[in-house]
């Protein structure tokens, strides 16, 4: 490779993997599919296959590396299709290649999604102040996979992609975990975790250099990636690259993530994939600025938040959760765009049969009872979720129920909703909470009542 500093990476990437650590401490990389996790990939891909190769003495690549790939489930189904691919292509190619190289996926634990979060309990979306995705969707579910490998090796080491170029906040946060004189950082939050930033005095146009001349270790196309870069890259908001050919006249410097994320005022990356041609992603874009438009609207929020706390603002405007009427109008408009999407994309699922279900157990535990997920499903769909009907009584039963608690409807009502709370604990198999839930809607009841 013609590039010293890139030479003198991989020389170093070698020296820490085969010399500096005599330890089978696991190597950790964070994938996001992005240009710096990608050039951060390649560079120890490389490294791996020279060690093999170069070193004066058979050498046993013993130390594993996990390619650790956070799907947080509502990521820009451009990159997520596109990280998809390129997984694939790592693992097939690292079996091949015979290289310990291993892909990971990790994913928020059910109760913790998004959907689950925001129309389930009722969570506002996310903004500055209340940046509750970040932990809930990335940190802890890469966290529980670190957990795992240092409970079984003892320790690990996290590769992190970032650059003194990325930002003057990014470089600041480098520069201040780092040990002078030392490769390895202690992590700031796991316990016998180290951290290692091979490419983080590389420039912006060092990254892209790599990416658009040295063919991919694993056999992808890069050009894919360059591409994808380009058409999110909002007009005021391009950076120059060093040009190897025609097609390569300027990239995108654009952070991809979230397509419902609500913490940047405007989304510039979606946008321009739209202006770019992309025009099927529209309907994702609307419903995005949708959320934003009704986050502090008083009519969609409760006078408190889930753990009772009071939740009203001083000029009386209510600051709590989402009330029910709204989350289910929100599940309404998602499903609706869902819909539309899947049209010209049907492999695109913006919310599984498993979180609907989820959203229906909370709905019940907070006693919403007026609309079901199943009902609003076939509503959208014209057929049952594919996980069986969510109502809680069929139609024969109904009428039976109805007839017996002719003189007493709310009876009707009553036993229809105890009966919903147990079935949609079977569904999410487990009766854990259960008769609290019971206990909560017969004590509704009685107060609805008067009895």
């Amino acid at each position: 490779m013609k590039n010293k500093k890139i030479e003198g990476i991989i020389t170093e990437i070698i020296d820490q993997y085969a010399y500096a650590d005599q330890s089978d401490r696991p190597w950790i990389i964070g994938f996001s599919g992005g240009k710096d996790s990608t050039v951060l990939l390649m560079l120890v891909w490389i490294a791996l296959e020279r060690i093999r190769q170069d070193l004066p003495f058979p050498f046993q690549l013993k130390r594993k590396v996990y390619v650790v790939c956070n799907d947080t489930m509502v990521e820009n189904p451009i990159i997520a299709n596109y990280v998809e691919d390129v997984l694939a292509k790592i693992s097939e190619a690292a079996r091949d290649q015979d290289l310990p190289i291993f892909v990971q996926k990790t994913t928020p634990k059910l109760e913790e999604t998004f959907w689950i979060n925001v129309i389930g309990k009722g969570y506002p979306v996310p903004n500055s102040a209340f940046r509750w995705c970040t932990d809930k969707l990335k940190i802890r579910p890469t966290s529980n996979f670190l957990v795992e490998q240092v409970d079984q090796m003892g320790e690990a080491i996290v590769l992190l992609g970032t650059r003194y170029d990325e930002s003057a906040t990014r470089e600041r946060s480098i520069r201040r975990h780092e040990v002078t004189g030392k490769r390895l950082s202690k992590h700031q939050t796991s316990v016998n975790t180290y951290t290692y930033a091979p490419i983080k005095e590389m420039f912006l146009e060092e990254v892209w250099y790599l990416i658009n001349t040295v063919k991919s270790p694993w056999g992808f196309d890069n050009s894919i990636l360059f591409q994808i870069y380009a058409d999110a890259s909002a007009d005021d908001y391009e950076c120059p690259t060093v040009v190897v050919n025609k097609e390569h006249n300027s990239c995108g410097q654009s952070r991809f993530g979230c397509w419902t994320c609500t913490v940047v005022k405007n989304d510039k990356s979606m946008t321009s994939l739209v202006n770019n041609g992309q025009n099927w992603m529209q309907p994702l874009l609307d419903f995005r600025n949708r959320l934003v438009e009704g986050r502090n609207i008083s009519e969609n929020r409760s006078d408190t938040r889930r753990n009772g706390q009071e939740a009203v603002r001083e000029d009386g405007t209510n600051n709590g959760n989402y009330t029910a009427e709204y989350r289910y109008q929100i599940l309404k408009d998602l499903l609706q765009v869902q819909k539309e999407i899947q049209k010209e994309r049907p492999h695109i699922t913006l919310i599984n049969n498993q979180e609907l279900i989820a959203i229906q157990v909370t709905w019940n535990r907070d006693g919403y009872f007026d609309h079901t997920v199943g009902d609003l499903y076939k509503e959208i769909y014209n057929k049952d979720i594919s996980t069986n009907n969510i109502k809680s009584l069929d139609d024969t039963e109904r009428r039976i129920l109805r007839d017996v608690c002719v003189e007493d409807p709310e009876y009707y009502h009553l036993i229809d909703n105890l009966i919903a709370l147990q079935e949609t604990k079977t569904l999410m198999i487990t009766k854990y909470g259960l008769h609290n839930d019971v206990e909560k809607r017969i004590e509704n009841f009685v107060n609805d009542n008067g009895l």
